[in-house]
């Protein structure tokens, strides 16, 4: 009987920790979602705010980074400050202040109103990816690869859908209006996530690994953490030129949301694609092909007539977005000292901070040459990172073998 009450108790507890794994996953996801697709439907609305406020590529490069930058430079004093808050609070209220940023934007004014919302939408979303990223790896400990990549996957979901979303309504409404839906969207999800993740969301501490794994070299990791900076340029660069590339060849604000669309959908997609092909070839080798792939691809689209370019999106999408995967699921095994809450941090300061900056320098090309150059130059960044992520395999096999070592 007493065996039987003890294999019953734990069979309950077992099942009591995965709930709660799963309704940690289930927020991180939904506020990786809504702070990803927040961050991206910006796009959608660069065209309207170039011919609204006379902006130049650079001038839209700068509006970006009032949002892009404060979030990137905030991840890791964010992450300290609310260090000693529960991740259910900490997601909770930088989805609130996202949100009221954006409510801030919707405000008729100039442009100093609107630079003041994207800036307070962005310190939001600094706290947002630390605080979820930590919350599934604590929840899932060493098993914690997968769950990354499936929160990994939700960010993308959320680019495919808000922009999306933003282009479908900009005809019909007015884009302050927009920008007011998107607010109250995110107050509603905030609201959610007070229910959905749990009072106590940590399950069995991932963090007493520290004591048992030492981590990564520093060199290694800050290789990885250049190498994921490199790799956020040219998709930002991207991202900010098809708006007006898809404009260039004949297509229409509606013809700009569903490039994004596919472009995004694409991106969600390499999350898995990228995510297997690094399974069965290997950081090294998966980061070369997409890079390779990204190079080719994005130069390809600036040859191809409108609708053979709309067709290769979702491809460029795959490669431009899935490398991200590979190299964010890599974080773990070489943070430093195994502090893996601080190793996320920088690692999206520097990923969110180059993505912000890099489209400056392209905008700045664009402007003094053309649209062709600005998209030129990023496909060469990618190109760039090859020969960093070959460099990168040493400090992969260290650390295979220090966990080998520990088996």
């Amino acid at each position: 009987m007493l065996k039987t009450d003890s294999a019953l108790g734990r069979q309950e507890a077992r099942t009591t920790c995965t709930m709660r794994q799963r309704r940690d996953l289930a927020g991180a996801c939904l506020a990786h979602t809504l702070h990803d697709g927040y961050s991206d439907l910006i796009y959608a609305l660069l065209p309207i705010w170039q011919r609204e406020f006379g902006l130049s590529y650079a001038g839209m490069a700068i509006m970006r980074v009032l949002y892009f930058g404060t979030m990137g430079a905030l991840q890791v004093p964010g992450d300290r400050w609310l260090g000693v808050t529960s991740a259910r609070v900490a997601l909770a209220l930088a989805t609130l202040v996202a949100a009221l940023g954006y409510l801030v934007a919707a405000v008729p004014g100039g442009l100093s109103v609107l630079g003041i919302g994207l800036a307070l939408a962005g310190i939001g979303s600094s706290i947002q990816h630390p605080r979820a990223s930590v919350l599934v790896t604590d929840a899932y400990g060493d098993k914690a690869k997968g769950p990354l990549g499936i929160y990994n996957f939700a960010g993308d979901l959320g680019k495919a859908i808000l922009p999306a979303l933003v282009a479908l309504l900009l005809p019909i409404l007015a884009w302050r209006s927009v920008v007011a839906l998107v607010a109250l969207l995110g107050l509603l999800v905030a609201g959610a996530l007070l229910l959905l993740i749990p009072r106590q969301a940590q399950a069995p501490g991932f963090y007493d690994a520290k004591a048992r794994k030492h981590g990564g070299s520093g060199k290694g990791f800050t290789l990885l953490l250049t190498i994921g900076a490199l790799d956020s340029a040219p998709r930002m660069g991207y991202l900010l030129f098809l708006p007006f590339l898809i404009h260039d060849k004949g297509g229409a604000e509606a013809t700009v949301g569903l490039a994004l669309a596919l472009i995004f959908i694409g991106g969600a997609l390499g999350k898995a694609v990228c995510g297997w092909l690094g399974q069965r070839l290997g950081v090294v080798v998966s980061v070369v092909v997409t890079e390779a792939a990204t190079t080719l691809l994005m130069i390809t689209t600036l040859l191809l007539p409108l609708d053979a370019t709309l067709v290769l999106l979702p491809l460029l999408g795959i490669v431009l977005n899935g490398t991200s995967s590979v190299l964010y699921g890599t974080v773990p095994d070489l943070a430093p000292k195994g502090d893996i809450g601080r190793a996320f941090a920088l690692f999206y300061t520097g990923v969110v901070i180059m993505g912000a900056v890099a489209p400056i320098a392209y905008g700045l090309i664009a402007d003094r040459t053309s649209t062709a150059n600005g998209i030129w130059a990023s496909a060469l960044t990618a190109a760039m990172i090859i020969p960093l992520v070959l460099a990168l395999r040493l400090a992969l096999a260290r650390s295979a073998d220090h966990d080998q070592a520990q088996v």
